[in-house]
Order: C-alpha cells, then structure tokens, then sequence
C-alpha cells in the first residue's frame, strides 16, 4: 500500500470508530504500531483533526470530512456482491433500498472500477426467497423495528400446530432459511421460529416495553452458539 492510500485508510478507520487503538489499527493496514504512531504524528500536523495519545487510542474530531465514495477496485466489488445477495435474500424492501444505494455508488464510480465491477466472476443465481416468504420478512422486520406483538399460527418439526403471540425481536439468516428470534408470551422463554413454517402472520398495533431479560442482547448472551429453533 502506499503511503498515501495508508494515511488515507487510517483516516477512514479512525473515523468508523469511537475508539481506535494503534495496534488495531497496525493490523488493519498491515504496518508496525511505531508506523502507525508515525503516521497519526503526521496527520496531525497536517491539521487533521485526530484526538487521542499512543497508548490509549484515537478518535477523529468533529467536523472533518473526506471526499465520499472514494473506493478501492476490492471496495466496489464487495458492495456489488452484497447487494446482488441481498437482492435475492432480503425482504422486497430493504432489497430494493440495497439496489438504489449501489446505484448512486457506480453512478460516481471512475469508469475504470465501474467496468472491473461489472466484469466480476462473482454471481449470484436468481434462486432466493419466494415472493411469500419475502413479504413475511419485512413484515416480521418491521414488527421488530416497531416492537409491535405478533400473532403467529405456526406448524413446528413435529407437525403440531399452535398459535402464539410473541415479541419479535430479530431476523436470522442461516443460509436458505430465515428465522424469527422472539420472546414468547406463552412460554415466558425465548424462541426461534422458521418464516417457512408460519401459516399466518398477524401484526398488532400495541407496543411492547423494552423489558430487561427480554431483549435481543439478552438473547444472544444466553443462546450465543445455540439454536432453540423448533
């Protein structure tokens, strides 16, 4: 990497995070610490404004701004990549919010790295989510982001049908299939349960309170490693 784009990328990661240290900022652009107290030093005397101390971390001051949409070939093809996963993955909204984001990212790409992008041997099949199953995703993400309830009518692996009513609190991705992480009112317990597997998805207009023990962080804490999809 040149000097130049490493003082660059410093600069973009500094910026990404509250705190940097330099060692982890050594090991994102691959030089020592000291090449990295050297650089922060520099930068600072060029007026960027770089808050912080070798040995604590560092974090960028307000009101400094880079260029926008200033990205590597490897950048680009990333964001391209993504967006086309989540074009066939996501729900028909956050889809089509990918699709527009990336279409304002080429419009300002060189043409250069616009062509590398396009020619990229990365593809992805037209062989995502049916139009049900996508609807009943962003109507699941939507509950969460709302913390509205949901009832369910749900068919387990054993067949058996029940009803529950939940709060919704997060979508998972496991590769083919989407899951819906909730607390469940009748169980007074986490659940996992597969979009594929809801017979009927009914939103309520209550909103539920953020409870301690009930959250998606304490889910994770709890179940990080472990499925209670069922």
């Amino acid at each position: 990497m040149r000097r130049a784009d490493r003082l660059f990328a410093l600069v973009q990661l500094i910026r990404g995070r509250r705190l940097s240290t330099a060692a982890w900022l050594a090991e994102r652009v691959e030089v020592s610490v000291r090449t990295v107290y050297r650089d922060v030093a520099d930068l600072q005397a060029q007026g960027v404004p770089i808050e912080g101390e070798a040995g604590v971390g560092y974090r960028l001051g307000r009101g400094f701004e880079l260029p926008p949409l200033m990205f590597t070939v490897d950048e680009a093809r990333a964001l391209a990549l993504a967006t086309r996963l989540a074009q066939q993955w996501l729900d028909p909204a956050m889809a089509l919010a990918a699709s527009d984001a990336m279409s304002r990212v080429l419009s300002v790409l060189p043409a250069g790295v616009r062509a590398e992008v396009e020619r990229q041997p990365l593809l992805i099949a037209p062989v995502g989510l049916e139009p049900a199953l996508g609807q009943r995703l962003q109507l699941l993400r939507e509950a969460a982001q709302a913390r509205r309830r949901v009832t369910l009518r749900y068919v387990d692996l054993g067949e058996r049908r029940t009803e529950r009513q939940v709060r919704p609190l997060g979508c998972f991705y496991w590769g083919r299939v989407w899951t819906l992480a909730a607390w469940c009112e009748q169980r007074q317990d986490f659940r996992n349960f597969r979009l594929d597997r809801m017979e009927a998805v009914r939103v309520g207009e209550a909103v539920f309170p953020v409870e301690p023990g009930k959250t998606l962080a304490d889910l994770l804490r709890r179940e990080t490693g472990h499925s209670t999809a069922h």
